[in-house]
Parts: structure tokens; C-alpha cells; sequence
């Protein structure tokens, strides 16, 4: 009867953590299926997609999770997730067969932009949220805040490097004005982190 009683605990606990794992919801980020996944598309300027596995977990699932809180503050960007299951009813699978995502390469982050039939495929580490921010940005060419970064600052940065010397001594004395206005506090945060999207 004891070994009964541990058995139905056991089972009890691996059900509870399946089931709280196979629950969890990603802030900033959309469950996408067949059903709904190009309605989504069509609406949103830029949609980055990871593609997985059902219950994805670990250092490659805490960068999403990081990369899609991110993108909670831009109204341009969307963070959108498609798990894949190879196994019972094979859900979205259909979806991994259309964009060639193989089950071996996941995660597997596709960047769809809004008038573009070919999405771009993410190619480097899927652990790093800062890496897969910046590649973000710079395929999108939207503004997406890293730590410590303040958009006016990067798009100041970004005008410096095209400008030529006078209209760099503009930027300058422009940048100096506004740093005026930043708290102490900001100062500090933004002076210890660089983060310009070339």
C-alpha cells in the first residue's frame, strides 16, 4: 500500500510540473498557430517568430522570454511563438514544413516584416536575448530598447556616424543640451552600458 501511496505522489508531482510547464504564458509574446499565424502577420510591421518545440525550457526559452518582454514597449514589433508537436495530432507542423524549420535547428527565430514574402532567419546565439534583440533591430530597422539605452541617444549616435563634420558638431551640441535634461540616476544607468545599433 506504501509503494501504492509513492507511486500516486510521484505521478502526481510529474503531472503538476508538466502541466505547469506546458502552461506558461511568455509576456510580450503570442501563441501562434496555423489558424491564426499569417492574420498576424499581415497586421504588424515586424514579427519576429520562434519555432519549437511544445514545451520548450532552459537558457534558449529565458533569452525569448527576455527578448519579448523587450518588445512590449514598441508598438511596431510583435513576439510571437509556434510550437511544434511531432508526435499525436502533429500541431503546426504544417507551419514547420512551410518555412523549412527542421526539428534538429531549434529554437529557430524567423524575423517577418511587413511587405516582405521571405522572412529572415536568425543565425546566431539563441541563448543571447541581447543578440537576438540587436539582430532585431537591425533587420528591422526599428528602435527596440536595450539595457541602459535611451532611443533619442541611439538615433543621435546613428545620425553622427552618416553626418559630416559640421553636421556632427550639431548632433554634439544637440546631444549635450539633452543630456541636460536626463536625471542623474539615467545619467549613471546609460553612461555604464554602450549599446548603438549599427
Amino acid at each position: 500500500m506504501a509503494a501504492i501511496n509513492m507511486f500516486l505522489a510521484g505521478f502526481a508531482l510529474i503531472f503538476a510540473v508538466f502541466h505547469a510547464v506546458s502552461g506558461e504564458i511568455i509576456k510580450g509574446s503570442v501563441q501562434l498557430n496555423s489558424g491564426v499565424f499569417d492574420k498576424i502577420l499581415k497586421k504588424n510591421k515586424a514579427v519576429l517568430v520562434k519555432f519549437d518545440e511544445t514545451y520548450p525550457y532552459g537558457e534558449k526559452q529565458d533569452a525569448f522570454r527576455e527578448v519579448a518582454s523587450s518588445t512590449m514597449s514598441s508598438d511596431d514589433i510583435l513576439c510571437g511563438e509556434v510550437q511544434i508537436a511531432d508526435y499525436g495530432d502533429k500541431d503546426n507542423m504544417d507551419l514547420a514544413e512551410r518555412f523549412n524549420v527542421k526539428k534538429e535547428d531549434y529554437p529557430v527565430y524567423l524575423l517577418f516584416l511587413q511587405g516582405q514574402a521571405i522572412p529572415i532567419k536568425y543565425t546566431g546565439d539563441v541563448k543571447s536575448a541581447d543578440e537576438i534583440k540587436k539582430f532585431l533591430m537591425n533587420k528591422s530597422g526599428l528602435w527596440l530598447g536595450l539595457p541602459n539605452c535611451i532611443e533619442e541617444f541611439d538615433l543621435m549616435v546613428k545620425e553622427f556616424f552618416k553626418g559630416d563634420a559640421a553636421k556632427r558638431k550639431e548632433i554634439l551640441a544637440k546631444a549635450e543640451a539633452e543630456a541636460k535634461n536626463i536625471k542623474e540616476e539615467s545619467k549613471k544607468a546609460n553612461a555604464d552600458m554602450c549599446c548603438v545599433n549599427n
